[in-house]
């Protein structure tokens, strides 16, 4: 049995899904390779900028990156060693041990991370435009499917809601002992500055 066997895919609702989801992922890379397009970058050195601007310094780190990207070290190594050729980036090494650094933005890098991460746009605009009720359904669903692909050990980093020391299981959707407060599914987050694991 095959998701890409037409016959089988349109008799069942799962295939349908998936296929479904596949051809998302399709729109998130061809957006992706035309915004590292228009800044002679590839798509990881964009994600990279992005990653880099949204995240504490200690995420900001080859070894942290590569976990984050489930790359391999070397594949982030390299992306960075572009990325400081082209003075997007800088090297802040650790005071404690030399051979260990953090990442931070130049000002070019900052630039170039504004105008690249709107590479979402069409997708956002679309979302926007949908009833509150049917996104409250399908984030509820995104959030489900994330959650079980980390307990698979498919996404290996998950600073979401349902695996932070904060989250309290119970009410709508639980509750976050750090923000003091019932969460309703809107509330649930996938990716939390505050996340304690």
């Amino acid at each position: 049995m095959s998701i890409f066997n037409l016959e089988e895919q349109n008799s069942n609702i799962d295939y349908k899904i998936v296929a479904g989801l596949e051809r998302l992922s399709q729109v998130y890379r061809i957006l992706l390779w035309q915004k590292a397009k228009e800044h002679g970058l590839s798509p990881i050195q964009i994600q990279l900028l992005i990653f880099i601007h949204s995240h504490s310094a200690e995420k900001n780190t080859v070894s942290y990156l590569a976990r984050e990207f489930n790359l391999t070290k070397a594949t982030i190594s390299d992306a960075i060693k572009v990325l400081e050729h082209k003075k997007l980036i800088n090297k802040c090494t650790a005071t404690t041990d030399t051979r260990s650094y953090t990442i931070t933005l130049t000002p070019e890098g900052e630039q170039i991370m504004l105008q690249a991460q709107d590479y979402t746009g069409p997708l956002t605009g679309l979302i926007s435009g949908t009833d509150e009720g049917n996104k409250k359904v399908l984030w509820q669903t995104i959030v489900d499917v994330i959650s079980q692909l980390n307990k698979m050990k498919i996404i290996s980093i998950q600073r979401t809601c349902y695996n932070c020391k904060h989250f309290k299981p119970g009410g709508n959707s639980g509750y976050c002992s750090l923000l003091n407060k019932e969460l309703a599914i809107a509330d649930i987050r996938i990716d939390c500055a505050e996340f304690v694991q």
